[in-house]
């Protein structure tokens, strides 16, 4: 096999032939059958061939034949190289029995995910991005798996951030006499920065010395420059990376457009529920992470969630149109309790309960606490805005399992119109 020139046709002096050893260690990689090092050194080439924007030609037809070609490619989603046949009319094909006969498996990760997909609070630290080369050679973790299955899966990225608006408190309301009239955007940045300083990205090395809440600090290069000044300390085993909580009322493709700010490009395309067949509106939080990206030959903010939330001021995530109109209505009730001497608490669980029966995640638990009496009763809400049969199924799966928890309230897109919302919660509360 040979390195050879972009848009040539693999003949030809200016060739370099690859090592025995790179090529076989390449077509172990190849065909998924491997070492450790082999994965490494076949993506180290291929990683090389594309920065040094060389084709590889392979060696399975006559040495005078135009040889069958394999481009360098970047999987942007997993962060991975991998090889790609060159196929077209003009181009010779493998030989049957060659290894490159057959398109490489990729490692993909999905976007596809419903509400109810298991969502369990990220194992060991603040994390996405690994060290080179682990990191180009990275298999699917846990919220990765391979597209062609269509399985549902949380990216990392997404449940970081739930993790970090669950130790902040953005899932959950104050009573009413206990908010400040005057609660703004700021307050719940200043609540993620708080939360950012007691988790740690690496051993030693906290969040909150590489977190940043608005995009200028990206467009100044202030996020690289932090970057470098810490990887000269950062701990081995563990990628130097950065993070950036954004308010964005819009996305597309890999632009984010940020409020205040000029738009934010990532390398990769922006992950969120918000997909087709479950579109939901801004606003947006987003979580990007920042880290080094060879092509860039440099730092680089590479991936970024957006999850959709309530408001500028409260950062409470939703997961369709419909629950936030929910939302809304619940939020509007705290009022209407409060006259009554009740504190109405609400919270947006973002991860799993476990139940004797199984785990799993209502739409919103509400808790009433009268202050006269001290009582305290709760309940689960589950806004129902959907009649697939796969979500109905799912839900008659786990709204038993919600019922262990407190008494289930379900609501209805009718119920939401007729403005039913305020009774129906306070039947389910006994009042």
């Amino acid at each position: 096999m040979w390195l050879i020139a972009r848009h040539s046709d693999g003949r030809g002096a200016g060739r370099i032939s690859l090592p025995a050893p790179v090529r076989d260690a390449l077509v172990r990689w190849y065909v998924g059958k491997g070492s450790r090092h082999d994965e490494e050194a076949g993506i180290m080439l291929v990683q090389q061939a594309r920065i040094g924007e060389k084709w590889i030609a392979c060696d399975c037809l006559a040495p005078d034949d135009a040889p069958p070609i394999l481009t360098p490619a970047f999987l942007s989603e997993a962060e991975t190289y991998y090889l790609r046949r060159l196929t077209s009319t003009n181009r010779p094909e493998h030989l049957l029995n060659c290894p490159f006969f057959r398109d490489q498996a990729t490692n993909r990760v999905t976007e596809v995910r419903t509400p109810e997909s298991p969502a369990d609070p990220p194992a060991g630290y603040f994390e996405v991005l690994r060290p080179a080369p682990e990191k180009l050679a990275q298999r699917p973790e846990e919220e990765s798996s391979d597209d062609r299955t269509r399985q549902a899966s949380v990216p990392r990225l997404a449940r970081l951030l739930w993790r970090l608006i669950h130790i902040a408190g953005l899932n959950r309301t104050v009573p009413l006499s206990h908010e400040a009239p005057d609660h703004a955007i700021g307050d719940e940045f200043r609540s993620l920065s708080m939360a950012a300083e007691r988790v740690e990205i690496a051993p030693g090395v906290e969040l909150g010395r590489a977190f940043w809440t608005h995009a200028q600090a990206l467009h100044s290069k202030r996020v690289y420059a932090s970057l470098r000044e810490l990887s000269r300390r950062w701990p081995r085993g563990h990628a130097p990376q950065a993070f950036l909580a954004l308010f964005a009322q819009e996305f597309r493709g890999s632009t984010i457009k940020v409020a205040g700010c000029d738009p934010v490009v990532l390398a990769n395309r922006v992950q969120s529920p918000s997909v087709r067949g479950n579109t939901i509106k801004g606003p947006y939080l987003v979580l990007v992470v920042a880290g080094e990206y060879p092509e860039a030959h440099g730092y680089a903010p590479l991936r970024g969630y957006a999850q959709p939330i309530f408001s500028g001021k409260r950062f409470i995530p939703v997961d369709s149109e419909f629950e936030r109109a929910v939302l809304r209505k619940l939020l509007q009730l705290r009022r209407d309790f409060d006259r009554h001497e009740i504190d109405l608490v609400l919270e947006k669980p973002v991860f799993d309960t476990l139940t004797e029966i199984g785990s799993c995640r209502p739409d919103f638990l509400l808790e009433a606490r009268s202050r006269s009496t001290g009582e305290i009763r709760q309940v689960v809400v589950e806004a129902m805005g959907s009649t697939d049969e796969a979500y109905l199924a799912a839900k008659a799966v786990t709204h038993p399992r919600m019922e262990q928890i407190a008494p289930l309230l379900l609501i209805s897109p009718s119920d939401v119109e007729k403005d039913r919302v305020g009774g129906l919660v306070a039947g389910a509360f006994g009042l």
